[in-house]
């Protein structure tokens, strides 16, 4: 019986189509928040730093949002629900994996010192998503370890800091918060996972970030 509704909701994906589960609203908000990761990349590859940072901390906020949005919407079935878990934890792997990697490659002058941190980064992500993939959460509010999304949202308060130091010295310094965050990204320690009301300092956050880091690139300009 349960092989049957196996096979007849696979087969009921395929009538459906792959695009028809793009559309879908929650998954919208995770494919904008792979747009800001995306620029976030572009960014940090042009050294445009102040810009990368920009769009690392809105795919952070899309990255709540689309969560936020597919539980409140009405009528969504499973197999849109299991597609948008595998979407959001594919998007979480470029936005706060490969983008903070390329990152530190980026601000590190692409020299081969900075591989292995930028690898632990990668690493330590497709780590932490698969463990949360199989195992979830902690209990409705709580994950085991540091969430990935948290390491853009400190990182991105820690480079304002960047003009009171050296290049050399600040890249240092991101080195090792980057290599800090990973330790406790897997680290066998319970965080608090921030829901409802902190979306809306999350937002605020996002918005003071944007015109901070707008008028730093206005200044440079």
């Amino acid at each position: 019986m349960k092989e049957t509704l196996m096979n007849k909701s696979y087969q009921q994906s395929h009538q459906d189509g792959m695009l028809s589960f793009a559309k879908d609203l929650p998954n919208i908000c995770s494919l904008a928040g792979l747009l800001c990761a995306l620029l976030g990349i572009y960014f940090a590859i042009l050294a445009k730093f102040p810009a990368a940072i920009i769009g690392m901390i809105w795919a952070v906020l899309f990255d709540w949002g689309d969560g936020i949005i597919a539980r409140k919407l009405k009528g969504r079935t499973d197999r849109h629900r299991a597609f948008g878990g595998q979407l959001d934890s594919l998007i979480d792997m470029v936005s706060f994996g490969i983008c903070p990697a390329v990152f530190l490659l980026s601000y590190g002058d692409f020299s081969p010192w900075f591989l292995p941190g930028a690898f632990v980064i990668v690493a330590t992500s497709a780590i932490r998503l698969s463990y949360f993939n199989v195992f979830g959460l902690v209990d409705n509010s709580t994950y085991m370890g540091l969430a990935l999304d948290n390491n853009i949202i400190i990182f991105a308060f820690i480079f304002l800091f960047e003009s009171f130091f050296s290049p050399t010295v600040f890249s240092l310094i991101i080195y090792v918060v980057f290599m800090f965050m990973a330790g406790f990204n897997l680290a066998p320690v319970k965080t608090p996972k921030f829901a409802g009301r902190w979306f809306y300092i999350l937002m605020a956050y996002t918005v003071a970030l944007t015109i901070v880091y707008g008028l730093i690139l206005w200044t440079r300009a």
